[in-house]
């Protein structure tokens, strides 16, 4: 298992960089990197259910480990969503299961450092790289007002 770190500097305060994150109008459009019609659905609480699944409905089933809004949450992925059915204790999933993914926003002088840590299998790992890599630069544009199309 490798854990892969990503951070940004953000003009904008932690709760607009927060609800930036995790609101439904915007959480798809950072989040398409990884998978296009990405959306999460999730009860908010700590080992509640929470699924990042992907346009079909399929992806995976977590729960909140930890939650400090606006500063920090920590997902503790738990298995896969496949034709509507959960597998939480297949032997595929039980080599990455309890994998980790966490989200820190820190004040930074009045702009917010957003730092992110995922566990992942190294086959996965371009593809956390470009997904968090290219999706952060949404989440920064967004927070700070920057039109994408004129970058």
């Amino acid at each position: 298992m490798e854990t892969l770190s990503y951070e940004t500097i953000i003009d904008a305060p932690r709760q607009k960089v927060w609800d930036i994150l995790w609101s439904p109008e915007t959480y798809s459009e950072w989040t398409k990197y990884f998978g296009a019609g990405s959306i999460m659905k999730s009860d908010w609480k700590v080992n509640g259910k929470t699924y990042f699944l992907n346009a079909q409905g399929e992806g995976m089933v977590s729960t909140i480990d930890s939650l400090d809004e606006p500063n920090q949450v920590v997902f503790k992925h738990l298995g896969v969503v496949k034709d509507g059915v959960e597998d939480i204790h297949s032997k595929e999933v039980m080599e990455w299961n309890g994998s980790f993914e966490k989200y820190f926003l820190i004040d930074f002088d009045g702009k917010t450092k957003l730092h992110a840590e995922v566990q992942v299998e190294k086959q996965w790992q371009d593809h956390m790289n470009t997904g968090f890599t290219k999706g952060l630069m949404v989440v920064k544009s967004l927070a700070e007002g920057v039109n994408l199309s004129s970058v």
